[in-house]
């Protein structure tokens, strides 16, 4: 039988009694996209083919440094055991403009924002013009290689393979570094300082049953990431994702010129001060939810996932904060995103490299203003449905969820003109007077839609 996406209960990947086609669908499902895959270190590879014959023939070499869904999985169990590091990760997408390039026909891909691609999506997302893209994104990109590692060495020693297999008629358009960024505590910050990453849908039995879920059951069914492959040999078999890629820059001394500037007008002072920017993010920086504490560390777990915004009209966590607006979690059961299908398997690194500590204290004028960001990376099984409804009617929409919210602190792209208010203190019922929203310290720099396909499409070609 095919494959069930739309199954009920998270899937048992190393269950004897798993059908055949689900153990196929594993086995030639690339990497990364049911489970992260370790990416400290990230080498993105953006490539045009002059040739479309030398490009099949070069994705196709690729696949001996692929590993599978199940052979990650099974180094994850491995490494939880016995501490076995597992190999390298080398994923592949293709562009719709890559497809059409190697040969294949495109018109079996139902997604229409993937037909288009991302420079005739601006409008759709108030992007900016590509004229101001970065050069890389401004070109015709056929296809992106992404190669992981915890450590830069096996990084580099694949990379160097592949440059070696890639044929005199392709180009390398540009290339991305990506390169994790941690608190003292370990935990994966992005370069604003807060915590990252937490807030994920989950597919498989073994990630859902180590979660608390008394509040919040981040369980999502195969339909959320999953589509079939449509040129593979076996598309009841065979799955592939779409993926979107967006390099984000941030400015750092800006923002936290706004954090410094919004605790002074709602007049916070001492440890308070810390609460304008959760009231932007929806966090605090070490991760603590602010829908459940009033300050940092107040729980023993500050990442705490297992929570929901019912109750909460906006006196503790704004409805406009940065996860709030992305992850509207109004009920136990999933509410808005789990009927619209809209969270995303989130799989971002930053990039640039910082001289100060982002989680630290020190001046915003110590801050850069540039070279450093998010490498936003998502899987998809609707880039219309998941991505772009998220960035444009929730995150960019001054009315989401509610008349008079305003943009998305983070990543909202528009005219930011709607005034909001802030509560004064934590659960009080008292509102700051009408202020102006903080300015837009983050900006799109290019990006690109493609298709991760299965391996068997791949091996196939």
């Amino acid at each position: 039988m095919p494959v069930e996406l739309d199954n009920t209960e998270p899937l048992a990947w190393n269950s004897p009694d798993l059908d055949e086609d689900t153990k196929e669908m594993l086995e030639t499902l690339q990497a990364n996209i049911l489970h992260p895959h370790v990416r400290e270190h990230l080498s993105v590879l953006f490539l045009h083919f002059g040739d479309g014959g030398d490009g099949r023939r070069f994705l196709r070499r690729l696949v001996p440094l692929m590993k599978s869904a199940k052979e990650h999985l099974r180094e994850l169990r491995s490494f939880r055991m016995s501490q076995i590091s597992g190999t390298t990760y080398v994923g592949v997408g293709i562009s719709k403009a890559g497809y059409r390039q190697i040969g294949d026909a495109t018109d079996l891909f139902t997604d229409n924002a993937f037909q288009a691609g991302m420079k005739r999506r601006t409008s759709t997302l108030n992007d900016p013009p590509v004229a101001e893209w970065e050069e890389p994104y401004r070109e015709e990109i056929h296809a992106v290689i992404l190669i992981g590692d915890a450590t830069p060495e096996p990084v580099a020693a694949t990379r160097a393979t592949i440059l070696e297999l890639l044929p005199p008629t392709a180009r390398i358009l540009g290339e991305e570094t990506g390169l994790g960024q941690r608190n003292p505590e370990g935990e994966g910050i992005e370069h604003f300082g807060y915590v990252d990453g937490r807030s994920q849908p989950l597919f498989l039995a073994d990630q859902v049953a180590a979660e608390p879920k008394d509040n919040w059951n981040p369980f999502f069914p195969l339909r959320h990431v999953l589509v079939a492959d449509p040129l593979a040999p076996n598309p009841n078999r065979h799955f592939g994702s779409y993926f979107v890629f967006r390099k984000l820059e941030q400015n750092v001394r800006a923002f936290r010129q706004a954090e410094e500037q919004l605790a002074d007008r709602l007049g916070l002072t001492g440890e308070d001060r810390k609460r304008a920017g959760a009231m932007l993010v929806g966090r605090f920086r070490d991760g603590t939810p602010l829908r459940l504490y009033a300050k940092p560390g107040e729980d023993p777990s500050p990442a705490v996932n297992d929570f929901n915004y019912d109750g909460d009209p906006g006196n503790k966590c704004p409805v406009f904060a940065h996860i709030r607006k992305t992850t509207p979690r109004e009920s136990k059961d999933g509410g808005t995103e789990r009927t619209l299908g809209v969270m995303m398997a989130r799989r971002g690194q930053t990039y640039g490299v910082r001289t100060d500590n982002p989680w630290d204290d020190a001046p915003p004028e110590t801050r850069p203003t540039g070279g450093v960001g998010l490498l936003f990376m998502a899987f998809n099984s609707s880039l219309v449905r998941q991505f772009e409804f998220m960035q444009r009617a929730w995150s960019n929409n001054p009315d989401f969820p509610r008349s008079g919210t305003g943009l998305d602190p983070l990543i909202g792209q528009g005219a930011r003109d709607v005034p909001v208010r802030y509560p004064l203190a934590w659960g009080g019922n008292e509102l700051s007077p009408p202020l102006p929203q903080v300015p837009q310290t983050v900006t799109m720099k290019g990006g690109e839609y493609f298709f991760m396909p299965s391996l068997a499409y791949l091996n196939n070609l």
